[in-house]
């Protein structure tokens, strides 16, 4: 199939991710799924390639591209196990808020270790009363005698139980106008008073542990606060929209990927009436549908983020990339099952997973009615 084109170098990384995966991630995706457990060592050996710290500077330890080559590891990975894409993934939002946000010394102190895949990181937003509301938060964090202490409850947070380094949210009083104001805090696991609690059993994206992050009288210093005091919602904002949802659209891009390639080798290789079933126009219509929707995903997703590299305005075209790609996994997935009927729901074909893995992309980031609001918002304005 003809390819977007991508520069020498983005080729080259799309070439180097593509066989780790198949040498270190395709073995074990099934057993991922099935054990729900995080490889931590296969993570600590993307760290090495650099995928861990892919658009972190050189001079914190990491490879210094940019969110497009972000795109291409997740996409690659996705093919084969978004579960697995999605730990590296919700890594990538504590990275990019410590990296945006940071003083030059939490910079220092933090960014190597994870941009090595030494530590993984995570960010912690939802809470409760949910996940989109993030002026309705009711973690708190009071500062008492030149210390900030915690307390609340963080639920739904990707990498909860597998987090060395998480950016927290919380409230932390009021501003002028008498409204919530809200501050974000780097927690290191260990630290008293905060810890994982309950764990969440998915049905997709398996692997990338999700459960609540617990804080009871969490006392921190002051260096602990990433910021300024009161800037913890548009640090959480930013973050979700330039890292959290290009990345679900990315995996989204790679599970169509996956869809794709599945759907062709089956109808090629299943012989029916005497022929591939291939050769049936119907089974040729879906898998029509399914290039058109894998190319037009990939096309919304590389274009939003190439529009975000070069400092636009793009939440709407952020938006509509996850809105589209991740429905559009999910449509491409049901096809795929649909034409290799009684073989689609066995557990020996990827494809079920892969439909589990794409229902779950459509909460994470903002759901598909929040970002339809973020589409119309800025097109109205």
């Amino acid at each position: 199939m003809p390819e977007l084109k991508f520069s020498e170098a983005q080729e080259m990384l799309r070439k180097v991710v593509r066989e780790f995966v198949e040498k270190e991630v395709v073995p074990i995706a099934h057993r991922i799924d099935v054990e729900n457990e995080c490889p931590v060592d296969v993570f600590k050996k993307m760290g090495t390639l650099g995928f861990a710290g892919v658009f972190v500077p050189q001079e914190y330890g990491g490879a210094g591209m940019g969110l497009t080559e972000r795109a291409i590891i997740l996409e690659e990975i996705s093919r084969h196990a978004a579960g697995f894409a999605m730990i590296l993934m919700t890594h990538h939002l504590g990275v990019e808020a410590i990296l945006s946000y940071g003083t030059e010394e939490q910079k220092r102190k933090y960014l190597p270790d994870l941009a090595s895949g030494r530590k993984i990181g995570g960010l912690a937003v939802t809470e409760p009363s949910g996940g989109s509301d993030v002026g309705g938060q009711q973690t708190s964090a009071e500062f008492k005698d030149g210390r900030w202490v915690l307390n609340g409850r963080k639920c739904f947070i990707t990498n909860s139980s597998n987090a060395d380094v998480t950016v927290v949210t919380a409230r932390t009083g009021e501003d002028a106008k008498g409204r919530p104001a809200f501050g974000a805090f780097i927690l290191e696991a260990g630290t008293p008073g905060f810890a994982p609690g309950r764990e969440e059993n998915k049905f997709g994206l398996r692997g990338s542990g999700t459960g609540d992050l617990l804080l009871n009288d969490c006392e921190v210093g002051e260096e602990a606060l990433l910021g300024a005091q009161g800037n913890g919602a548009k640090l959480a904002l930013a973050t979700i929209a330039k890292v959290g949802r290009t990345g679900m659209s990315a995996i989204s891009v790679g599970i169509l990927r996956g869809c794709l390639e599945e759907g062709v080798k089956f109808a090629k290789e299943r012989i029916l009436y005497g022929k591939p079933i291939a050769k049936l126009q119907a089974i040729q219509l879906e898998i029509a549908q399914n290039r058109v929707d894998y190319e037009a995903a990939r096309l919304l997703t590389y274009q939003a983020i190439g529009l975000k590299e070069s400092g636009a305005n793009c939440d709407a075209e952020i938006a509509a990339a996850k809105y589209f790609s991740t429905e559009a996994a999910v449509r491409s997935a049901k096809r795929t099952i649909d034409l290799m009927g009684g073989y689609g729901v066995m557990n020996d074909y990827p494809v079920g997973r892969y439909l589990r893995d794409a229902m779950a992309t459509i909460p994470s980031g903002g759901t598909s009615h929040v970002m339809q609001l973020v589409i119309a918002g800025q097109t109205l304005a």
